[in-house]
């Protein structure tokens, strides 16, 4: 908002009751625009922003089979409807040739998506929901064959959306988003971390996070959500003309890198298809990132990782090098030599919650313990629970092996290292 004051208006018109009107009415806009500037920031934080992930399922679940029967009345059509959903789905999870009897009594419920129920006909979006203690004997889950391997480390899900030239995650309420909220994680070796993407979330997790190549800033942001490593799905959408086809491009990336793992092209006939072709891609792209666990590829990034040690020797070697030479006054600081740790393979190894208290007299201590357990080879995950500085604080650590595995790494570090109440204790 701007106000100008002519300069063709008479001097003695600008004496008296105009001076305190024009003071008033400026005094009134830098108000304004205070309030307005502070909505603006609340804004960015509130509204209807994420959408909360659905509970994970042990059992298998199937999602978008189409029914269209009809019968003698509307409630025979449904029945039949059901059945013949419960069909398709067995089918969908490649299980054996089966009468309808023995798949329905390994049927634990059949979700409704949507239905149109008339005098002689049915019409439905199911779902249908596999006991897996009954089925788990035929099918190892929705799209896998059993015998899954071990479930990877825990990774930060950042669903990017790229439709109309504007590239988001959290901003809005967006059909990725929504399809890979809805998507049944317990079916997938991959543990996916999903945000809710509401209030300060959306304000860390945006489009341009997949781009930053900064370890340290990886390492805050994956703290926070207690993971290892960032998955980012990117979906590009471009729609033909209004109300026509859409195109869909899906791309599976990985690391603070952003490394490329695969990608695929897929096709909506209208705007009423695209929930459907979302959640198919969010299938495949689950389906890219199991071989890339298959293959090794989905390890946590080392870099990440990595304790603050590694750092200062970085530091350390760069001020030696930029250091005037001959310069008798500055005594050269020898760094430490850094701990040798031999990669141990923990894979295939059971992953056990260890609560580690140590001592903390400054913020380095935290620093210094946080990055030895988090260096150690398993360690899916650190974070401290209770923080006391000068003190004893607590950090809840997910590692591959237990316990025992993290002693022993410690140990070998110089940490004294003692068990006792169900946790572990470490000082130097």
């Amino acid at each position: 908002m701007a106000f100008t004051i002519s300069p063709k208006i008479p001097r003695a018109a600008r004496k008296g009751p105009s001076r305190k009107t024009a003071f008033a009415w400026g005094g009134a806009a830098l108000l304004a625009l205070a309030a307005l500037g502070g909505a603006q920031l609340i804004a960015q934080i509130e509204g209807d922003r994420g959408i909360a992930p659905l509970a994970n399922s042990e059992d298998i679940q199937v999602n978008g089979i189409q029914v269209d029967v009809t019968g003698k009345t509307g409630a025979e059509a449904r029945i039949a409807g059901w059945k013949q959903a419960q069909k398709e789905a067995w089918k969908k999870l490649g299980g054996p040739d089966m009468p309808i009897e023995s798949i329905d009594a390994m049927v634990s419920s059949v979700v409704i998506g949507h239905e149109q129920v008339g005098p002689h006909r049915y019409i439905a979006t199911l779902g249908v929901i596999f006991d897996k203690a009954k089925a788990g004997q035929y099918v190892g889950g929705a799209g896998s064959a059993a015998g899954v391997g071990p479930r990877s480390a825990p990774l930060l899900l950042i669903p990017v959306l790229q439709s109309g030239g504007v590239r988001q995650v959290f901003e809005v309420r967006g059909p990725w988003q929504r399809a890979w909220a809805e998507f049944q994680t317990s079916t997938s070796p991959v543990d996916y971390v999903r945000p809710t993407g509401s209030g300060g979330e959306s304000l860390i997790l945006t489009a341009g996070q997949a781009g930053r190549r900064s370890r340290l800033w990886w390492r805050t942001v994956l703290g926070q959500f207690e993971a290892s490593d960032v998955v980012s799905p990117v979906a590009r959408l471009e729609r033909q003309w209004p109300g026509g086809p859409i195109n869909g491009t899906f791309t599976a990336r990985y690391g603070p890198d952003n490394t490329f793992l695969g990608s695929f092209t897929m096709t909506a006939a209208s705007e009423a298809e695209l929930p459907r072709m979302m959640d198919e891609a969010v299938a495949r792209i689950d389906g890219l990132y199991r071989d890339a666990l298959m293959q090794g590829q989905l390890r946590p990034d080392p870099t990440i990782l990595a304790g603050g040690a590694a750092l200062d020797r970085a530091f350390e070697e760069l001020r030696q090098k930029l250091m005037p030479k001959g310069d008798e006054d500055l005594a050269p600081v020898i760094p430490l030599p850094a701990p040798t740790i031999r990669p141990e393979d923990v894979t295939g190894a059971p992953t056990e919650a260890v609560t580690v208290q140590f001592a903390t007299p400054d913020a380095a201590a935290v620093d210094a313990a946080l990055a030895a357990v988090r260096g150690v080879p398993g360690v899916q995950g650190a974070a401290t629970v209770s923080l006391a500085i000068g003190g004893t604080s607590v950090m809840r650590v997910t590692v591959a092996g237990g316990s025992e595995r993290l002693a022993s790494a410690l140990r070998a570090q110089g940490w004294k290292v003692s068990s006792g109440g169900g946790a572990l204790r470490i000082s130097r």
